[in-house]
């Protein structure tokens, strides 16, 4: 599930062209997936990706054409169910429970759309033929406006209170280290 989830967040695939990749869609060499079996008549495309992703896919077993053996779309969506089930209970965070496979999809739209401005590099990146269905999956969400509480610590002692209370280091100036964290 790890492997799946991780192949989703950095393609941005659907989960049915994520559970039709075959090993031969997986260049390690070059650390390329290619989607060769697109869904709703999108484009065929290529996706570079991490090398932690990398490792994950070489330590699954190769007992099956398909990456991930028999695994449907349908028993992904249970198994995902299932585990979201039992954090959100754990975790005692019921927004868990709104988490599927295309959430990702989203949020890797969103993400790549917040680096790059450029909606064509989306259209092509989720596959689309036409941009009006690349809006509807870019939120576009002004990252800009985000607030911080901010905070300084002049010994190792304070910096480390502020990083367990959530702070980040920003940077130093004049021996005075800067924090940030959301508010």
């Amino acid at each position: 599930m790890a492997a799946l989830l991780q192949v989703l967040k950095e393609s941005g695939m659907r989960i049915g062209e994520a559970s039709a990749l075959k090993w031969t869609d997986i260049d390690g060499e070059r650390g390329i997936i290619l989607v060769n079996t697109p869904e709703k008549s999108n484009e065929p495309r290529a996706f570079k990706i991490s090398s932690k992703l990398s490792s994950m896919l070489n330590l699954l077993p190769k007992t099956h054409e398909k990456v991930f053996g028999k695994l449907t779309s349908r028993t992904a969506r249970n198994a995902l169910a299932f585990s979201r089930k039992k954090a959100a209970f754990k975790l005692q965070n019921p927004r868990l429970l709104q988490i599927h496979f295309h959430t990702l999809r989203h949020w890797k739209a969103t993400m790549e759309y917040h680096k790059t401005k450029d909606i064509l590099h989306m259209m092509k990146t989720l596959g689309h033929k036409n941009i009006q269905t690349t809006l509807v999956y870019t939120q576009l969400v002004d990252f800009e406006g985000d607030e911080y509480h901010s905070a300084t610590a002049s010994t190792v002692e304070e910096a480390r209170k502020l990083i367990e209370t959530g702070f980040v280091y920003v940077c130093s100036h004049e021996g005075i280290m800067l924090f940030r964290k959301r508010k």
